[in-house]
């Protein structure tokens, strides 16, 4: 072969080689990549998924709006969770408490942790605590990666509209794994992603499918589908054996 074409068959090769690697390291070891955001995200992808950006605590009168129950029936997702007198309770991403303080009643011998990682958060949820008397709610400052609970001790998380804000979904379902009993339920309750009736920014809805895979490849099954929510999901995850 011409010394140049050999020469030019060689650099050829190591671009291509270069382009190649580059491709593969677009996602990290947990499975993370990036792009441009879109209206609403963060630019950061799980499993074919854009995250949504993190609602600001100065939205809470969305949360405690008078229309909530009738637009998502809170009170029936409240009555079915599967918890008893006794059981433990983390809300991670409590906000307002809106579910924080109507699960607490029906834990009168249990706990809820009401975790958050916003400090006005944290403060409101301490102030309407100790307004409201309850003596059963305590506040957790969470982090991104971890909801900061104590190991092997938790009966029940929930996550309201929450999951999908998630930063970092894989260490956040691994810290959460081992936060719960060995019987312990992950509750996920989200606007339905495939339904366009419903009314919210598409990145904050998310498929029941969806969430079954990205669960599933951090160690859940999917226990319950109730489909008895207005707009949304109403899913119960177990730990996989």
């Amino acid at each position: 072969m011409n010394p140049t074409k050999l020469l030019f068959s060689c650099v050829l090769g190591l671009c291509l080689a270069a382009s190649c690697a580059a491709q593969n390291s677009d996602k990290d070891a947990e499975g993370y990549s990036l792009k441009t955001p879109s209206s609403g995200g963060i630019g950061k992808v799980y499993m074919g998924r854009e995250i949504a950006g993190i609602m600001d605590f100065q939205g809470r009168a969305w949360l405690e709006r008078s229309s909530r129950e009738n637009e998502e029936n809170t009170g029936l997702a409240i009555q079915n969770l599967p918890i008893s007198a006794t059981s433990v309770v983390a809300d991670i991403g409590a906000g307002s408490g809106f579910y924080t303080f109507r699960i607490a009643p029906k834990v009168p011998e249990g706990k809820v942790y009401a975790v958050e990682i916003q400090d006005d958060a944290i403060a409101f949820l301490n102030a309407r605590s100790k307004e409201l008397g309850f003596t059963n709610v305590e506040t957790v400052r969470g982090a991104v990666k971890s909801p900061n609970l104590p190991s092997n001790a938790i009966d029940l998380v929930i996550m309201v509209d929450v999951y999908h804000e998630l930063e970092y979904p894989v260490e956040m379902l691994s810290a959460i794994k081992q936060s719960l009993k060995p019987d312990g339920k992950l509750l996920l309750i989200e606007y339905r992603g495939e339904d366009p009736a419903v009314a919210i920014r598409p990145l904050h809805k998310m498929t029941v499918d969806q969430l079954t895979k990205e669960l599933s490849a951090n160690g859940f099954k999917l226990a319950q589908n109730g489909q008895f929510m207005r707009i949304q999901h109403f899913l119960v995850f177990e730990k996989e054996d």
